[in-house]
Parts: structure tokens; C-alpha cells; sequence
């Protein structure tokens, strides 16, 4: 017997482009303390690495038998700076996730809370 091929080269195009259309709803909104974990996790990455090159620029600074390589101590410093602005935008950005989640979770707080004063004045009119 024959099977049967299903063409599925255009699927994951697809796919990507409902998941871009999504991506601006609701599932953005609940997905903020995920986004703002995540853009922590990176700064967190880009301070480890801003403090890596700390520490090579010291030991290219360090006077090795009379010799101390202090262009490449610059450079590591240098690239110190770069990343630092990258791990503070990291950390902006997930601050700003934060807020958004316990906005929407207080949002959430106070709908429950409705529905659950709803319900009991719905039960207290009968007998």
C-alpha cells in the first residue's frame, strides 16, 4: 500500500505568521512574568559577562615580568561599556514586563473578586 504525502513545506510559515498575528493579544498580556524572568536571565548573562572582562583587563594589566599588555586591558574595558548599556536595557526591559504582570494580576484580583461578590448576591435573593 501507498502512503499518502501531505505537502508541509508552507506549514511552518504558517504557523509563524498566526503565532506574529497572536502575538499583540491577550497571550502577550499574560505572558509578561515569563518575559520579564527571561530579560532578567539575559542581564544577568550580560553583567557575568561584563564581569569576565573585568577581570581579563586586570590580568592584562597586571605587570607579568616587567611586560603588561595595557591595549588590550583598554579594549576590555571598552567593551566593558558596551555591555553594560546592553545589560541595563535588559534590566529596563524586564522591569517593565514586571509592572505590566502585577498590573494585570491586580486587574485579575479585582475580577474575581466581583464575580465572587455577583455570586453571593445572586444566592442571598433566594430562599
Amino acid at each position: 500500500m501507498e502512503e499518502i504525502e501531505v505537502p508541509t513545506e508552507h506549514l511552518h510559515e504558517a504557523i509563524e505568521e498566526k503565532a506574529k498575528e497572536h502575538e499583540t493579544g491577550w497571550s502577550m498580556y499574560v505572558a509578561h512574568s515569563n518575559e520579564a524572568l527571561i530579560e532578567q536571565i539575559k542581564a544577568s548573562d550580560q553583567w557575568a559577562y561584563y564581569q569576565a572582562k573585568g577581570i581579563k583587563a586586570e590580568i592584562k594589566a597586571l605587570v607579568v615580568n616587567g611586560a603588561s599588555d595595557t591595549a588590550a586591558a583598554e579594549r576590555y574595558r571598552k567593551e566593558q561599556d558596551a555591555i553594560k548599556e546592553i545589560a541595563a536595557e535588559h534590566e529596563k526591559t524586564s522591569e517593565a514586563h514586571l509592572s505590566q504582570h502585577v498590573l494585570l494580576a491586580r486587574s485579575v484580583t479585582l475580577f474575581q473578586v466581583a464575580i465572587a461578590i455577583s455570586a453571593i448576591a445572586i444566592l442571598t435573593r433566594k430562599k
